[in-house]
């Protein structure tokens, strides 16, 4: 009986092996070829797009518009970094500091807050899905180390900008711009730009179309964020 196992364990971890060397290669060559060819869909849009299509919705499923790093406007770029991740330019895709700071916190018996960086959300909107899963939360970490790796912090900030969602079918700063501001990413004021990055912890549950106090509250807090960090100057830290 145990000589039976022993080659059916091999065969196991035969192609246990060879499944994981696969998906090393083949992340690898996705997120390297990323760094230069701009994803047409991220991993949040397909499943949006597949569960407005089984409700029989006619598409367009979802909004989104593709912007070059260099339309972007600085005031947009520090908003993200001020309201998302101020520590952005210098970690490699953990912020080991804000980690700590949630678990001391859950601890102490708040409730365990997300530590997401720009980075994280980047690789998890991009190639995942939903969930806070250990299982998730693995493949998250390895395509966050891999962006970090293979990408510069202005690839990285460029492709969240144009896949993190703002609202419901909504995705990207141009497409958001667009629907609630009536104009280009280029022409927003700086308290609009704030207010843009101001939906990101929680599109569902803020309006640009109807900004809550709260909202407005986080915009303005946004923008104070932007100046103590030293203004776009900072931007060139990246």
């Amino acid at each position: 009986m145990a000589t039976r196992l022993m080659p059916l364990g091999r065969s196991v971890w035969r192609w246990s092996r060879r499944l994981v060397t696969g998906f090393v290669l083949i992340s690898l060559a996705l997120v390297l070829s990323l760094r230069w060819i701009d994803p047409p869909v991220s991993a949040f849009m397909l499943r949006h797009a597949l569960n407005v299509w089984r409700l029989d919705q006619t598409p367009p499923y979802y909004r989104q518009i593709w912007i070059d790093w260099t339309h972007i406007p600085a005031s947009i770029k520090l908003a993200a970094i001020a309201g998302e991740d101020q520590r952005f330019p210098n970690h490699l895709g953990f912020d080991l500091i804000e980690i700590r700071h949630a678990i001391r916190a859950y601890l102490k018996g708040g409730r365990l807050r997300g530590a997401s960086t720009i980075s994280q959300q980047t690789a998890k909107n991009l190639f995942l899905w939903p969930g806070s899963g250990w299982e998730r939360k693995l493949v998250e970490g390895w395509f966050t180390l891999l962006i970090e790796i293979l990408w510069p912090k202005e690839r990285i900030l460029e492709v969240y900008l144009n896949i993190a969602q703002f609202s419901p079918g909504t995705y990207g700063i141009e497409a958001s711009s667009q629907r609630y501001f009536g104009c280009s990413v280029g022409e927003l004021t700086r308290q609009q730009a704030a207010l843009l990055i101001g939906v990101l912890p929680a599109p569902g549950s803020h309006r640009l179309d109807h900004p809550s106090g709260q909202l407005q509250r986080r915009a303005e807090w946004i923008l104070d964020q932007s100046r103590r960090l030293g203004g776009e100057a900072y931007l060139r830290r990246l």
